[in-house]
């Protein structure tokens, strides 16, 4: 891995350069909009796969936060310690942007707290950035901000693991596979015709979730939108079913939660479905859940699209750098 993490832009400089710093042949802004419970992980995963993708050459990563996401004492220290406001990037524009997703808090998307800055951010983007990759929620703030296109509300939340048919010619797609898995976890969609209407080429997608990858020219930088995760880890999906399952056993919540599909080993699943079937079947009962071995199960879990995931990422920096020559 050849991640270099920058300094906070905040942070005292050395008096003198490190004239033995290798040089970076990427510079990427990192925006980490993830709640608190996952703003770690996040970070750790979108980070391994930059660095899987740059292989022996360095990419540079700074990384900020937005002001607007609520933030608990824990992390807005971390933030404090480690991330920049999103606003000091126009004072040294990167080569790449990538802006994760957020936890959706209002049903129309320009009423989030933070969507003056996203709005900000992408415009500035699209003028001084050469390539963004635009995650979920973040995606779907794209297409409002450029293309007036509203997101749609689910019926249920679309979680777990799905096959998805691959346009092999596109150039991130290079060496993948013309059928792939990829996870999925989203209250929200964007209809694959309003996205071709639009103007986008969409790379990866689904008969049974939509569209997973999309991308389109946008002034001066190529957008690349991405409804599905490809960072998450093999236990991700079960770790967010353990979370919702949680605070509906505990009346935080009161709509069922969503059992993700293909989210662990084949040999677990009748043992997992056994117990959504308990929960949602009336026994609301925290001890249930406490004695269920997630841990167990999630070591076990597959990580079938890792593989896809370091090869599409490698492929958006080789896009961006015969762009750069």
């Amino acid at each position: 891995m050849a991640v270099r993490l920058a300094s906070p832009a905040n942070s005292p400089r050395p008096s003198s350069p490190n004239s033995e710093l290798e040089p970076s042949s990427w510079t990427c802004a990192f925006v980490n909009n993830m709640p608190d419970g996952a703003f770690d992980a996040t970070e750790r995963q979108f980070l391994d796969l930059l660095g899987a993708g740059s292989g022996s050459e360095v990419i540079e990563i700074q990384r900020y936060a937005m002001v607007g996401v609520p933030r608990n004492e824990c992390t807005a220290s971390r933030i404090a310690e480690c991330y920049s406001p999103v606003a000091d990037i126009t004072d040294n524009p990167p080569d790449l942007l990538l802006v994760t997703g957020s936890n959706p808090l209002e049903v129309h998307i320009q009423n989030e707290p933070y969507w003056a800055e996203m709005v900000d951010l992408l415009s500035w983007a699209s003028v001084h950035v050469r390539s963004m990759l635009l995650s979920c929620l973040s995606a779907h703030a794209a297409l409002k901000t450029f293309d007036g296109i509203e997101r749609v509300r689910l019926d249920s939340k679309c979680t777990g693991v799905f096959p998805q048919h691959v346009d092999t010619s596109h150039p991130l797609c290079l060496g993948l596979e013309s059928e792939i898995p990829l996870p999925h976890s989203r209250w929200n969609t964007v209809p694959p015709d309003d996205m071709r209407k639009a103007g986008y080429d969409i790379a990866i997608q689904s008969s049974n979730v939509g569209w997973s990858v999309a991308t389109r020219e946008i002034a001066a930088s190529t957008v690349v939108l991405i409804q599905g995760h490809p960072e998450y880890e093999p236990s991700s999906l079960l770790r967010e079913y353990r979370r919702d399952a949680s605070r509906y056993v505990l009346h935080e919540r009161d709509d069922e939660p969503r059992l993700p599909v293909h989210c662990v080993a084949p040999e677990d699943w009748e043992q997992l479905e056994n117990l959504h079937r308990a929960i949602i079947g009336g026994q609301r009962d925290p001890a249930i859940l406490a004695a269920f071995p997630f841990d167990e199960i999630a070591e076990r879990s597959l990580w079938t699209w890792r593989t896809m995931a370091m090869r599409f990422f490698t492929n958006w920096l080789s896009e961006d750098k015969s762009r750069k020559s």
